[in-house]
């Protein structure tokens, strides 16, 4: 083997890896030969053809070439005919036996004027010349273009008018007496048109543009339409040489008015040869031009449902933003249209609209509106196609916002589908900003490079979440990413709905449509930014804390200062705490009803504050800065105590009073710097030492001790990690399992567990990725442990081991297999005694063949569940926002019905938020995930709204960064009395900044006869009570149990009673007594009676005690909303939730508390390593 081995020649140097690398160096000592290859035939012929055929320039030039020449033969003619003049001779001179004398009768037609001209010598050499060119050049391409069928190519028509004008010219060469013959040469026109059909093709595969259709079928139209005028002309001028010997420009009039069918009959053709051209142009004009008007009318409709093209021009001196969808439907279109156009600066933005399905008949009506047919533009396309890229012109948009087709059964593919979008466009165009909405958080991490990125279910589900323990958090951050205008509710347009009369006195201020005035006032706020250096509200704070800028700026000028970033960094930091000071290059983020550039300061007078300080404030009407400056006086602080009091809950106590008794409470002041000494002491972690550090007997006997830390399984790439309560040990899979015992414990109920607090159930369909982020804010290091709720996950599929594989590490979260529609399954997940219901939109529901009908089966559900259990808080989620006025249905609720005409009115004004005096919507019980599509239309001009929103649910964690939370004012917080002093108290204590109240109100109506409705047996339940419930006006529930002993019932069930008697046949009188008897027991048995019993028989036979359900704790007969950034005199109210940015508790924990944590992680990690054993 050795010697073969040596015997082997080494490799020349073209195949060695060397020479390959080195490239032509290594290969320039060898010798090569030099082959050519050829796409075509190296022959004379092929030459020919691919300069005059398949060369796309030269092919080109050579058709620009003939249709010159064409023009040149129809321009030499008309010259013939204005030189020419029939009266001097017809050129048969030289014909001595044709040009004998000639009598002609009265009738003939003399022929030698049509068969003869006078042409020219000079005019005569033109028209040979260029016959002879036209005449060589048909020749050859014929040549070139043949293809073994040679009378195909000369039974062409273009073939066939080339011989007619080109031959008689060449025998004139060779026979000079019939030099001045006349030959058809205007019939050029016709070769001229089929010319430049042939250039304008090659034109536009020169160039690589591809040209509309519409507008090669409009030139078609057009030069049809002058070839059959310009053959009319000259036919009828010529052949009228014999008769009126019409000029060209009488030709043209003839024509045109012929044509026009106007005829006037001034001129008209004497003889029968031209009227027979007539004849014949006519019938040519009804063939020939209808078939071009058909092409074009479906050219026209075609390009309506594309949409053509979106000009270059304009593309380059306008700015215009591009939206692809898959499918448009009118509530996406008009919510971005509103948003989108809500900003002063983008009026002069144009839109255009790129969708690969054909507009709708609503969305074609729609943008036929003037507003909107000068703005936007519909292309019919793809967003994978360059071409239509191209003629939306997306590499010169300012933005191209990509939405998902949410309703799609099958949501991962349309996530696929965006994603797909998303890299065709950022290919395309690298340097246009993308705003991308993904459906799944799995799917996310695909399109990192995005600018702005919105997952549905991320913010859906944290949303969800925080609506279980701060109560509306989802209408919250509807209304503040909304551009809603601070509107108020039309007071006259509702009063007259709800035949309510507004009276004169104190009382009138708290009607019963105050709370919309109010509530549709506040919701007017949003979230604006400005540098400190260059702010009124904010430059004098530089240098001082940021609770203290906070306080002082609210109580002086009404706005709420919630965040700020560094201008070395891209992180927001919301509400960073007492010890951050405030920088001159700070980016401020604050909420207010309008931003700073748009407001106008004023100072008051100083003998004018008391008078004013009586006053409310008004809203937008008047400036915030009025009625805050006004109402100071009406904040009386006490600087005497400065010491901070804490609590081991999240209330205001009553501090102390050292001073005389009928001295008001003091609340410390706001510290212009931190002290560190009593930063430590006020400090949340503080507050909760004896939970964190002492846990209690029970919790030690249960094992229920947690630790914090990361969770140590993510079930997607891309999930914000969270500091968290964790279990020590993961859980078992089995034990995850509610409804099913297992070798570890045999609980197979709710109740049996024995939680302390009311769990939060969550129905959904399938357990995805997002469904984690709803595990997570509920499970954050900053909630206090004894205020975890257990979480029961009511599942129509059994979730994949990788799911279960991130939640077992979570204390309290359990799953079970069940649905809604059964009531065995929602008893054994203890929704008897659940604090919250969150039904998710099931995924197969969602479309639908009618859109609104998507929501059926929820609704019904969810009013089933209402039925039910009364008393249970339901939070349900909406494909549509249009369904929730069927939430909570009550057909007889006269005020329901006045918001729904309500609703209707703001709807035809064009609110953007016409559902938001909804009372489902204002208490937050329902929630619609399309309502945070303007999430992303905002962060095209607020850019930071997609961050401060997931730090607000809690998706992102940057340190130093607050988290939203809420309080409750009870009985022993009302001695701070109003918004301005509860907003100090929280600054100078906790360093909490308040950003709204949800209050909670008794519904209040006048009552008439035409809004009372009882049922007879509702009625006979309330008559048999034996509590004597005083009546109160606040209490206008049809079904409420608290109007039993209104007079105008009593007197209407009366009234009823004796109709009825008087309708009622005679009996005897044990019948009658039997009747009656019976009677009375049906009606005792009320349809709420049925539900309770029915939910208790249900209870008994699965073993449950029904001792926990209630089901006459009805809550139907109160209201609630929410008040964005309240005025500071805004009076505090009982049981009114105040929501907080609080602190980030991790700021003021020592340094060795990190490393305790980082221990447990790391413990946890390797834990986690080993399998787990079922």
């Amino acid at each position: 083997m050795a010697e073969l081995d040596s015997e082997v020649p080494p490799l020349p140097p073209r195949y060695r890896f060397r020479d390959l690398l080195l490239g032509e160096q290594g290969w320039q000592s060898d010798d090569r030969v030099q082959v050519e290859f050829y796409m075509n035939e190296n022959t004379f012929k092929e030459r020919l053809k691919l300069f005059f055929i398949k060369n796309q320039r030269s092919s080109l030039r050579i058709r620009l070439f003939n249709f010159s020449l064409k023009l040149l033969s129809c321009f030499l003619y008309i010259i013939r005919v204005l030189l020419d003049d029939p009266t001097q001779g017809f050129g048969c001179k030289e014909l001595n036996q044709s040009c004998s004398d000639q009598n002609y009768t009265p009738g003939t037609i003399d022929w030698s004027p049509i068969i003869w001209v006078n042409r020219s010598l000079p005019l005569w050499g033109l028209q040979v010349s260029v016959a002879l060119i036209s005449l060589f050049e048909t020749l050859l391409l014929s040549y070139l273009s043949y293809k073994g069928n040679i009378w195909e190519q000369i039974l062409r028509i273009p073939f066939l008018l080339e011989i007619i004008n080109a031959v008689p010219f060449i025998i004139t060469i060779f026979w000079p007496v019939l030099r001045n013959l006349f030959i058809p040469v205007f019939l050029n026109c016709w070769l001229a048109k089929h010319a430049l059909e042939n250039m304008i093709n090659d034109l536009h595969r020169a160039i690589q543009r591809t040209q509309s259709a519409m507008f090669n079928q409009v030139l078609i139209l057009i030069s049809t339409l002058l070839c059959l005028i310009f053959t009319c002309i000259c036919g009828i001028q010529h052949l009228e040489r014999a008769g009126n010997r019409l000029t060209l420009f009488d030709s043209l009039y003839f024509c045109i008015v012929t044509f026009s069918t106007v005829g006037f009959g001034d001129v008209t053709p004497k003889i029968w040869p031209s009227k027979l051209l007539v004849v014949i142009m006519i019938c040519v004009a009804l063939v020939v031009l209808p078939i071009q008007f058909e092409q074009l009318a479906y050219l026209w409709m075609e390009r309506q449902k594309s949409g053509g093209n979106y000009s270059r021009h304009r593309a380059q001196t306008e700015k215009h933003v591009v939206l692809c969808v898959s499918s448009l439907k009118i509530d996406l279109l008009m919510d971005f249209l509103n948003e989108f156009y809500a900003h002063p600066r983008l009026q002069d933005y144009y839109v255009v609209i790129l969708c690969p399905t054909e507009m709708d008949a609503q969305v074609r009506r729609v943008l036929q509106i003037p507003m909107w047919s000068q703005r936007v533009i519909y292309l019919q396309g793809s967003a994978l196609k360059d071409q239509d890229l191209l003629r939306a012109k997306m590499d010169d948009a300012e933005a191209c916002f990509i939405l998902s087709s949410r309703c799609e059964v099958d949501r991962t593919a349309a996530d696929h589908q965006t994603i797909l979008r998303a890299w065709a466009v950022k290919d395309f165009a690298p340097n246009c900003p993308l705003y991308v909405q993904i459906l799944k958080p799995e799917n996310k991490f695909h399109i990192k490079f995005a600018d702005h990125v919105v997952c549905e279910e991320e913010f859906k589900y944290a949303m969800l979440a925080l609506n279980c323990i701060c109560p509306a958090t989802s209408t919250l951050i509807t209304l503040l990413v909304h551009t809603s205008r601070g509107q108020t509710a039309p007071w006259e347009a509702f009063r007259q709905l709800t035949g309510t009369k507004q009276t004169s006195n104190r009382e009138s201020q708290q009607s019963p449509e105050q709370w919309q005035k109010t509530y549709g006032r506040c919701s007017g706020n949003e979230v604006y930014h400005i540098n400190l250096e260059e702010s009124t509200f904010f430059a004098e704070y530089e240098g001082k804390s940021f609770t203290y800028a906070s306080f002082h700026a609210h109580k002086k000028f009404g706005v709420c200062l919630i965040g700020v970033r560094k201008e070395d960094s891209k992180n927001i930091l919301l509400n960073p705490g007492p010890r951050y000071i405030m920088s001159s290059t700070d980016i401020c983020f604050y909420i207010n009803i309008t931003k700073e550039e748009n407001s106008a300061f004023k100072k008051q007078e100083k003998h004018k504050k008391k008078k004013e300080s009586k006053l409310s404030y008004h809203g937008a009407s008047r400036l915030p800065v009025h009625s805050i400056i006004a109402s100071m006086g009406t904040v009386a602080i006490d600087l005497q105590d400065t010491g901070c009091r804490t609590s081991s809950r999240p209330t205001l106590a009553l501090p102390s009073e050292g001073g005389k008794e009928g001295r008001r409470p003091s609340i410390a002041p706001v510290l212009e710097v931190a002290d560190s000494s009593s930063l430590q002491t006020c400090d949340l972690l503080s507050d909760q030492s004896e939970d964190e550090t002492t846990p209690s007997d029970d919790e030690v006997s249960a094992g229920l001790e947690y630790a914090k830390g990361y969770p140590p399984y993510s079930p997607y790439i891309g999930s914000s990690p969270t500091f968290c309560h964790l279990l020590h040990e993961k859980v078992p899979f089995c034990c995850l399992r509610l409804d099913k015992g297992c070798q570890h414990n045999y609980y197979e109920d709710a109740k049996a567990y024995g939680f302390k607090n009311k769990l939060i159930i969550v129905a959904a369909e399938t357990a995805g990725n997002g469904l984690y982020n709803f595990i997570v804010p509920l499970r954050a290091y900053y909630r206090p442990k004894k205020e975890l709720n257990p979480i029961v996950l009511l599942l129509d599929n059994p979730p994949d081991m990788h799911f279960l594989d991130a939640i077992c590490w979570f204390p309290m979260v359990y799953y079970m297999v069940g649905s809604i529609d059964n009531l065995d399954d929602l008893l054994r997940s203890g929704v008897t005694f659940a604090a919250n219901m969150v039904v998710v939109d099931k995924e197969s529901t969602m479309s639908a063949e009618e859109d609104y009908m998507a929501d059926a089966k929820t609704i019904v559900n969810v009013q089933t569940l209402f039925r039910l259990f009364s008393s249970l808080s339901i939070i349900t989620e909406l494909t549509h926002p249009a369904n929730m006025r069927f939430m909570q249905f009550r057909a007889k609720d006269c005020y329901s019905l006045a918001l729904s005409k309500l609703e209707k009115k703001e709807r035809e004004k064009g609110s953007n938020l016409a559902f938001m005096f909804r009372l489902p919507f204002a208490a937050g019980r329902v929630f619609s995930i399309s309502m945070l599509d303007t999430l992303l239309y905002q962060s095209f001009v607020k850019d930071y709204m997609i961050s401060i929103t997931r730090l607000l649910l809690g998706l992102d964690t940057t340190p130093g960064s607050g988290f939203l939370c809420s309080m409750k004012i009870t009985e022993e917080d009302l001695w701070i009395r109003t918004y301005a002093r509860l907003y100090q108290k929280l600054c100078s204590s906790t360093g909490d900044i308040p950003i709204g109240v949800y209050r909670t109100e008794s519904q209040k109506l006048t009552t008439s006869e035409s809004q009372i409705s009882i049922s007879v047996e509702e009625w006979e339940d309330m008559k048999d009570t034996k509590e004597q419930i005083s009546y109160r006006s606040s209490h206008r529930n049809s079904t409420s149990s608290d109007q039993s002993d209104h007079p105008l019932l009593r007197r209407k069930s009366m009234q009823w009673a004796r109709r009825l008697s008087r309708r009622v046949p005679r009996h005897s009188g044990k019948t009658t007594e039997k009747i009656n008897q019976q009677r009375m027991n049906l009606y005792r048995r009320s349809e709420r009676q049925e539900l309770a019993e029915l939910v208790k028989n249900r209870m008994k036979h699965l073993g449950l005690s029904p001792a926990g359900y209630d089901e006459m704790n009805d809550h139907q007969n109160t209201l609630s909303y929410i008040l964005i950034n309240p005025s500071p005199d805004t009076r505090l109210e009982l049981n009114d939730i105040v929501y907080l940015i609080r602190p980030d508790p991790l700021a003021y924990v020592p340094n060795s508390a990190p490393s305790r944590k980082d221990s447990f992680c790391n413990t946890v990690g390797q834990d986690t390593r080993e399998e787990t054993q079922l």
